[in-house]
């Protein structure tokens, strides 16, 4: 197995708990109204230093979706998932975006989670 080599994002950034691995750049959220199994998720345009699972379709509360979990390189924990198509119309915008559950991540002052400003109430995983 060769070397592992992490991208180090500048800035604020959100890393991963378990290992404090860079994950994507406050600059790239996209919405913090989303829910997932664990509690909140977080929307982004990109993500670093993942690695895709196998797509699936996933039932979720705005619909039928095909996804792709991701994975942290350096721990392999599974930190969200990357939206790969959606089937209803009004919930193309997701399509090549990523969710980064709350839980599994923390931000670069070492913190749980940044400060709430929004209501959660949009995309689940129904279990």
């Amino acid at each position: 197995m060769g070397r592992l080599y992490l991208i180090q994002l500048d800035g604020r950034v959100y890393s991963c708990r378990c290992c404090r691995s860079h994950l994507a750049q406050c600059d790239e959220l996209v919405s913090k109204s989303f829910h997932c199994r664990h509690g909140k998720a977080y929307l982004f345009n990109t993500v670093v230093n993942v690695s895709l699972g196998p797509q699936e379709d996933r039932l979720m509360t705005t619909g039928k979706h095909t996804v792709a979990d991701i994975c942290c390189n350096s721990c392999q924990q599974v930190v969200g998932w990357k939206y790969e198509s959606a089937y209803e119309k009004s919930q193309k915008y997701k399509e090549g975006k990523f969710i980064l559950e709350r839980a599994k991540m923390i931000d670069g002052d070492g913190g749980n989670f940044f400060l709430e400003t929004h209501e959660v109430d949009s995309d689940a995983e129904n279990e």
